[in-house]
């Protein structure tokens, strides 16, 4: 029996990778999974049970007792929704600014993203799927058919993520912006476990330059080079 596609995709903090796969994965149709959605499900959790996200076996308690589970629903905005327990984490609650101070600390913990990567792995084996987060192809997908790592300055991806604020509404501070940007890029490229760095066989885009229209046709194209998929 033939495996299902698997197209992992990560980068830093920034780098465009959730909207990038999202838009991917809907010219492919395939399904769609933003791991770090399920990271920032549990620091929600964490903030609302007041666990402190450096208590690693509270933390794995809170997985346990409020298992952090993704059911496919292609209804879905995102193609997939998220789960605490039985309650279901709406976009709003996981993009928030106080679930991004801590989310990066919570996914340091080891017994965190072995919970974590079982999840991931079991919808892996469901059907094809385009997955993004910071080790998908190094540690969660090892024999994906495709492992993209997309890159951009500090500088760049601030901005970026700042004229998203604006968009929506939040303050102007690009400088702030690039602050918290930098701050995780060093908390995940330097945690114990999984840090964050291309797969030795990773296909690595610097999309500095790149429109994100840019990006998404030229991943395109290397999944056509890489898997064979023509859709």
């Amino acid at each position: 029996m033939t495996a299902p596609l698997q197209i992992a995709i990560d980068g830093p903090a920034a780098s465009g990778k959730t909207t990038v796969a999202r838009k991917l994965a809907g010219r492919l149709h395939i399904l769609y999974l933003d791991t770090g959605a399920m990271y920032r499900a549990l620091a929600y959790e964490a903030l609302h049970t007041r666990t402190d996200a450096d208590n690693e076996s509270a933390l794995v308690r809170l997985c346990r007792d409020r298992a952090v589970h993704v059911t496919l629903d292609a209804a879905a905005p995102l193609g997939f929704r998220v789960y605490a327990g039985t309650h279901e984490l709406k976009e709003a609650d996981l993009q928030s600014n106080e679930v991004t101070a801590i989310v990066s600390t919570i996914a340091r913990h080891a017994g965190v993203r072995e919970a974590m990567v079982d999840e991931q792995r079991r919808i892996a084996r469901e059907g094809p799927v385009v997955m993004a987060g910071r080790d998908i192809g190094t540690v969660v997908l090892p024999d994906a058919d495709l492992k993209i790592f997309l890159t951009a300055s500090a500088e760049t991806r601030a901005r970026r993520r700042n004229a998203q604020n604006i968009a929506t509404g939040l303050t102007d501070d690009y400088e702030a912006v690039l602050a918290d940007v930098r701050r995780r890029d060093h908390l995940d490229s330097t945690r114990a476990v999984s840090p964050l760095r291309a797969a030795h066989d990773a296909v690595v885009v610097d999309t500095g330059d790149m429109t994100e229209a840019e990006v998404i046709a030229h991943l395109h194209t290397l999944v056509h080079r890489h898997s064979g998929v023509r859709r």
